[in-house]
């Protein structure tokens, strides 16, 4: 039995579109780079396609990646109102006196800086589960920081 990855609509639209610029633009293009790579003679000495077929691989890897990810993917289904912090949530905290907005989102669309926190992430995992109003406490690799929750949204 394969584990799901949990993700949101959002993530899994996104996996979607990459693999299909993969698959319609990268893939062709890459083809292209290869046949005329092979056109300029002897292959050994030909760092062009040396560099073309390492792209290729590249590629097909990442379309390999995709594909698994989305078979694999559980889109969970927010409803716009939400008491706890959970996946597909954006929450609204104040730590050390400034206010701040992290959205809460699986493993593999997590981007810390555009404030998108894995729910496995220490702070993730710290919010998960929270109500509006409590404050908690995170050990980060700069120490430790409080985080009062302000407000909880589910997108």
């Amino acid at each position: 039995m394969v584990d799901k990855v949990q993700i949101t609509q959002e993530g899994f639209d996104n996996l979607k579109k990459e693999l299909q610029k993969l698959i319609d633009v990268d893939r062709p293009a890459n083809i292209a780079r290869l046949q005329h790579a092979r056109s300029m003679g002897d292959l050994r000495e030909n760092s062009e396609y040396s560099a073309s077929k390492e792209e290729q691989g590249l590629i097909e890897g990442r379309i390999g990646e995709l594909q698994m990810l989305i078979e694999q993917s559980e889109v969970i289904k927010t409803d716009g109102k939400s008491n706890v912090v959970g996946l597909g949530c954006e929450v609204d905290v104040e730590v050390n006196g400034k206010k701040d907005t992290y959205f809460i989102v699986g493993e593999y669309e997590a981007d810390p800086m555009n404030k998108k926190l894995s729910q496995s992430s220490p702070i993730g995992k710290a919010l998960k589960g929270k109500e509006i109003g409590e404050i908690v406490e995170v050990t980060v690799p700069a120490g430790k920081l409080e985080f009062k929750i302000l407000d909880i949204r589910a997108t």
